[in-house]
This record gives C-alpha cells, sequence and structure tokens, in this order.
C-alpha cells in the first residue's frame, strides 16, 4: 500500500477525528482508464469546492484508490504520488487540500510478480480505510466514504463507516445492476458533502 500524508503532520491521535473518505478516480476526477499523467487529470465539476466544504466543516478528507494499473506494470507507484501531488496544487487554487491518499496497487490475479496478491487493502476490503484510521486518529463510526463503486460500499461497510455511492464515474453503471439499492445515492460529490455537512 502506497501512503501519501502531506497535511497530517498536525494531526494527532488523542482525539479521534471524523473523516470523509473519497474514491479517486469517478468520484473527485473524471473517470479515465488508467488515469495516471497530470495532463490528462479533470476534477468532476464541484469537487474542489465539496472537498473544501467538507474539510471548513471539520472533516479529514482522505482518498483511497486501487490502482491496479501498477501492479499490472502500466505505471509506477512513483507516478501515482506525482498524480496526488498535482491534485494537491490544483485543490491549492481553491484554498483546500486531500489530508492523505492511500493508493493500493495489487489485484489477486492480473498483476506481475510482488503486486500478484490477494490483500487486504484492495477495495472491497477495508485495508485502506482501517489503516489512515490508525495513522490518522479517525474515528469510523462518525466517517462516510463516498465512491462509485460497490467496492467502496463495501470497503465502508467492512470499515464501519457509512456509505454513500455517487453516479458518476461507474455510479449509475453500478446502479442499473440493483432492484433496490440498500445505501444512499447523490448524483455527484458535491451533492453527498451538502448530505454529509447537513447531518452533522
Amino acid at each position: 500500500m502506497s501512503r501519501l500524508t502531506p497535511d497530517s503532520s498536525h494531526l494527532t491521535r488523542k482525539t479521534a477525528r471524523r473523516a470523509v473518505f473519497l474514491d479517486r478516480d469517478g468520484t473527485i476526477n473524471i473517470e479515465k482508464h488508467y488515469l495516471h499523467r497530470p495532463q490528462d487529470f479533470e476534477f468532476i465539476p464541484g469537487a474542489p469546492e465539496a472537498i473544501k466544504k467538507l474539510k471548513d466543516a471539520g472533516y479529514l478528507v482522505v482518498v483511497v484508490t486501487n490502482q491496479s494499473g501498477v501492479g499490472r506494470g502500466y505505471y509506477t507507484l512513483a507516478d501515482v504520488d506525482t498524480l496526488h501531488a498535482h491534485i494537491q496544487r490544483e485543490l491549492a487554487a481553491h484554498q483546500t487540500s486531500i489530508d492523505a491518499f492511500y493508493a493500493c496497487p495489487h489485484h489477486p490475479s492480473d498483476a506481475l510478480d510482488e503486486f500478484r496478491v490477494d490483500c487486504d487493502c484492495r477495495k472491497p476490503e477495508p485495508g485502506m480505510i482501517l489503516t489512515a484510521a490508525e495513522d490518522l486518529g479517525i474515528d469510523l463510526d462518525e466517517s462516510y466514504i463516498v465512491g462509485d463503486k460497490r467496492a467502496d460500499i463495501e470497503a465502508g461497510r467492512a470499515s464501519g463507516c457509512t456509505p454513500l455511492l455517487v453516479r458518476t464515474g461507474y455510479g449509475q453503471r453500478e446502479l442499473n445492476k440493483l432492484v433496490d439499492p440498500d445505501f444512499m445515492v447523490f448524483d455527484s460529490i458535491r451533492d453527498a458533502a451538502d448530505f454529509i455537512i447537513n447531518s452533522q
């Protein structure tokens, strides 16, 4: 698992904090196949503003992202970190930032060498969320996860977070498979953030 916690030096474990865990591709940014180049990155409309609202409301904002493209040899963990640094620069223009990034490079079958493992960090497993909670002192019972895939929902439930699905990215396709979703659904991260803030 790759961790990038550029803004977490001020955090301690003395007081548990609430957090909103965000999937990356399809939730924060427009879904692009194996995105890893900064020049290809595009925010979903309203995403920077949603992140700022959540931070201003007192939530930690933590990205948890499956990045099997690393394991498949399409790009490197350094490329992932470079893209995340680019996201931070883009968010700085909106006077906000991500508190930490966690990325899983593994895949149980379609990966190379040491990355071909059945790990506990690849969503729907909750490993990235649990590690972030330990690292950053997060109260998972008071936290949320927002994503566009069933794997995000399942990872949130396994870790004790409240899961929210967005229709962006693969979200609508996921919903089309279900007759009666047993989780809350929102059009975008902007609407999910408003719900979270209004639920305080």
